[in-house]
């Protein structure tokens, strides 16, 4: 008899490091076949391809090639497009992750052919609709089959919203599974080709900075704002801002100096990234993602945000949400540079495993 079908779906960076444990997971099982969708709505060498390689990721069985436009325009185009696939040659089940666009247009495609759609990172939220992952989040948990949970909030929240018990699974947290595994790569590897690592050498102790959400880098207000903050930090350490495309750009229309102890870097593959802020003394940042990997590996971080879908990295990790007030944010970078951030603590279940419980659920439901 042939393996049940399972599409893996990724398109854009945050994809990538969640995908990577699960196609190392399938293939240990042996009891699913995958196919490796790439919708292409990251589609740069420096945000998708050189991640597949750093992480192990196989070559993409099916590029859908839908990367650029508007919001709509490219959850349109891979709603089309994954359709089309999914009519030419039907999957058991989709298994979406995260939040991004191709998470919520192959959620959608694929219920509406009947097909089960599994969501990885589900349950997160953060209340704030002006974001549009918390869209995506909504709407892909709104029709999802099977849940698959990184934290108690992620719990709480899909019983709030009437889920079956029997549909959510609590399995940790596979971005955890893949920084851990990297982690570990990267003890034995020689990090001199990396391009962060002469800023590394050079600096015994610095602080790490990635910042790209509108309501801090985009206007000439809230970049000033941010300007202000990282030029007082720059003063206790050198700083490296890995700075994203559209950040760069509206600091130099707003003609924003920065002082010379902050180092201007373009988005890093995975594993230059990795090495960089693991050893920082401090991350400052408005990722989602990084909030998690900090607290996974405990390193103090300041979450420049007024709200987080992740409240286990605060509540139990080594994460500081600041808000967006200047002076809060500066007092808490400066507080951990001081010494006094949080310690914190690895969360249950985020133990390196949660592919692997994902995979046997996914097997068990496919009557594999």
């Amino acid at each position: 008899m042939s393996k049940p079908l399972l599409d893996l779906v990724a398109g854009a960076r945050p994809n990538f490091m969640k995908i990577a444990p699960l196609v190392r997971a399938l293939k240990a099982d042996g009891r699913l076949a995958f196919r490796l969708v790439h919708t292409g709505q990251h589609y740069d060498r420096e945000m998708n391809d050189v991640f597949f390689e750093e992480l192990g990721i196989p070559q993409p069985d099916v590029r859908l090639g839908c990367g650029g436009g508007s919001h709509a325009e490219q959850t349109a185009k891979i709603m089309v497009a994954y359709e089309q696939l999914c009519s030419a040659a039907r999957p058991a089940a989709t298994l979406v992750v995260g939040d991004v666009n191709s998470t919520l247009a192959c959620a959608i495609v694929a219920k509406k052919l009947c097909i089960p759609v599994a969501h990885v990172e589900a349950g997160l939220r953060s209340g704030d609709m002006t974001m549009p992952e918390e869209i995506n989040r909504l709407v892909t948990d709104a029709i999802s089959d099977w849940f698959f949970v990184t934290e108690p909030a992620g719990l709480a929240h899909l019983k709030h919203e009437g889920k079956p018990d029997s549909a959510v699974f609590d399995v940790g947290h596979v971005m955890v599974d893949n920084v851990l595994y990297q982690a570990e790569k990267l003890r034995h590897m020689d990090t001199s080709g990396l391009e962060t690592d002469a800023f590394k050498k050079a600096n015994p102790r610095y602080a790490v900075v990635t910042l790209h959400r509108p309501s801090n880098v985009d206007g000439d207000e809230n970049l000033r704002r941010v300007a202000g903050v990282l030029n007082r930090v720059a003063q206790e350490v050198p700083i490296l801002f890995a700075v994203h495309p559209r950040t760069r750009k509206n600091l130099e229309t707003a003609g924003i100096q920065l002082d010379p102890r902050i180092s201007l870097v373009g988005p890093q593959p995975y594993m230059a990234f990795l090495h960089i802020w693991k050893d920082a003394a401090l991350v400052l940042s408005d990722s989602g993602g990084l909030q998690e990997e900090t607290t996974a590996l405990g390193v103090p971080c300041v979450t420049m945000r007024e709200n987080t879908e992740r409240p286990i990295t605060v509540d139990e990790g080594s994460n500081i949400l600041a808000g967006t007030n200047p002076e809060n944010v500066l007092a808490a970078c400066l507080q951990v540079l001081a010494g006094n951030g949080k310690a914190g603590r690895r969360p249950k279940l985020w133990d390196g495993k949660a592919a692997e419980r994902i995979v046997s659920v996914l097997a068990e439901k496919l009557g594999a």
